[in-house]
């Protein structure tokens, strides 16, 4: 699992940066950037207060820290099509109801 890359990736598409995400998400600017660099491993809780924050459904979110070795059954080429479906159709906070 790639927690941070999932992380990071998720926060731009929406548009969001460290600073309203950690308000939003009740979390530090300091432990989110830890995060990001995979120098922190959350529990799950975590991972779903994020989550909610950035209104991604937690399942995805976990799909697109997998690795390769998580995704048993899915290949490479597919994995990266729903990956990019996925961040596709995340919209930028602004752009929310």
């Amino acid at each position: 699992m790639n927690i941070g890359r999932a992380l990071s990736l998720c926060r731009t598409q929406k548009g969001m940066t460290k600073t309203k995400l950690s308000q939003v998400a009740d979390v530090s600017i300091s432990y989110l950037t830890l995060l990001e660099q995979g120098k922190r491993d959350p529990n799950l809780s975590t991972i779903n207060q994020i989550c909610k924050a950035m209104n991604i459904p937690t399942s995805i979110f976990m799909f697109l820290a997998s690795e390769a070795s998580d995704r048993d059954g899915i290949s490479n080429e597919l994995a990266e099509k729903l990956s990019h479906t996925a961040l596709s159709l995340m919209e930028p906070e602004s752009e929310q109801a």
